[in-house]
């Protein structure tokens, strides 16, 4: 027999911007009835996110520190013809943990998994095997919404957590490690050593299409490994992705299309770094802002969500702009030149470019100086972008 569930907030939707809010609302207001409802019979799903320290503001570290499985001090990248080691603190969050999390900070009763959701509005939830939730205030967190809206280009993924037969004696990430073949537009491969003889390496594209062909990347990965002299005794884990890279498109229409007063979070927020396509740092500010609120009425939260979406795509302008330029002015086999005169910049430069944060300053310095991608070809590209 259908029944009908009443509480305070409902966010539909347990990946990470949705975990996140929960947790952060359960720390802030301990007594609140918070639900968190997903089809997924875990939280997170099968991921692993990373971030630079700067990524997240000092006064928001709570909210993640309990999810952080691996930290390093300072990170490599490689190029044809530049390499460096940068001081930065880099950290990685595993799906699992947030799962872990989330089941020991909330009620067995407020986690719903398992539960597919047919509809949301602004005070209600309704679950196909006919339930309803009745909230004071509803977040939908559910992933993107109608991405053909945005003007787009793709990062494109495959990434395996691999048990070695012996120590890899890495003594660090490599973030980006754009010395391998360019294919299909800018490729770089991306190794995180977990433990001594624990590796993930990612194969990740910069690419026109969104489509991803996993078993060629599963040859390639293998390639590189052993190029590496790694031996491998097993796959412990394997995920891949495909992020939106954005160029342009219609922020309100986006907003819109999975329902104009709902609030929202997350990639159905448009809450992503244009270049990157990364949402954790987006994540994390979404749910300290509401973690901060004292009204969780479907309008209060909608009106909090859409003004930190809204502001946020039109502050983010400058880096759409630098997306259009490397696809649409430089040939994909010489993107990478763009990302190696990039990582000649000063460490703060780059950690501010990847927290979302540049400075007049820093944009100034990015695109001064000797241009990786013809000018013509660059001023034609962004002209284009802009009448579109």
């Amino acid at each position: 027999m259908a029944s009908t569930i009443p509480c305070d907030v409902a966010i539909v939707g347990a990946g990470l911007a949705g975990g996140m809010i929960a947790l952060a609302l359960k720390a802030k207001h301990p007594t609140l009835d918070v639900r968190l409802v997903d089809s997924a019979d875990s939280v997170g799903g099968n991921h692993l996110w990373s971030f630079f320290g700067s990524d997240v503001a000092q006064t928001d570290r709570w909210i993640v520190a309990p999810l952080v499985v691996h930290a390093w001090r300072g990170y490599d990248v490689h190029f044809p013809a530049h390499a460096r080691t940068i001081d930065e603190t880099y950290y990685s969050i595993e799906s699992e943990q947030l799962d872990r999390e989330v089941r020991r900070v909330l009620p067995r009763d407020a986690l719903m998994l398992g539960r597919k959701v047919l509809g949301a509005s602004a005070t209600a939830v309704v679950l196909a095997d006919g339930d309803r939730i009745e909230a004071t205030g509803v977040i939908d967190a559910r992933g993107p919404g109608d991405l053909s809206l945005l003007d787009l280009a793709w990062q494109k993924f495959l990434g395996r957590e691999l048990k070695l037969g012996a120590m890899h004696k890495a003594p660090r990430p490599m973030v980006m490690d754009a010395s391998v073949e360019q294919i299909d537009g800018y490729r770089f491969v991306y190794c995180l050593p977990f433990k001594a003889r624990r590796m993930f390496v990612e194969d990740t594209y910069y690419s026109d299409t969104p489509d991803l062909d996993v078993p060629v990347l599963r040859e390639r990965i293998d390639a590189y490994v052993a190029a590496r002299g790694w031996s491998v005794k097993a796959i412990a884990r394997e995920e891949s992705g495909v992020l939106p890279v954005a160029m342009g498109g219609d922020f309100e229409a986006y907003w819109r299309s999975t329902g104009a007063r709902v609030a929202k979070a997350g990639m159905r927020a448009g809450m992503f770094h244009p270049t990157t396509g990364y949402s954790l740092p987006d994540a994390v500010r979404t749910a300290s802002a509401i973690a901060a609120l004292h009204d969780f009425s479907g309008a209060a939260l909608h009106d909090t969500t859409y003004a930190m979406a809204r502001a946020t795509w039109k502050r983010r302008g400058f880096y759409r702009m630098l997306d259009t330029m490397l696809f649409r002015a430089s040939e994909p086999a010489e993107r990478y030149r763009i990302l190696e005169r990039f990582y000649r910049l000063s460490p703060s430069l780059i950690g501010r470019f990847y927290a979302g944060r540049s400075t007049m300053t820093d944009k100034a310095r990015i695109l001064t100086g000797k241009p990786p991608v013809p000018i013509a070809r660059a001023v034609r590209a962004i002209a284009g972008s802009m009448r579109s």
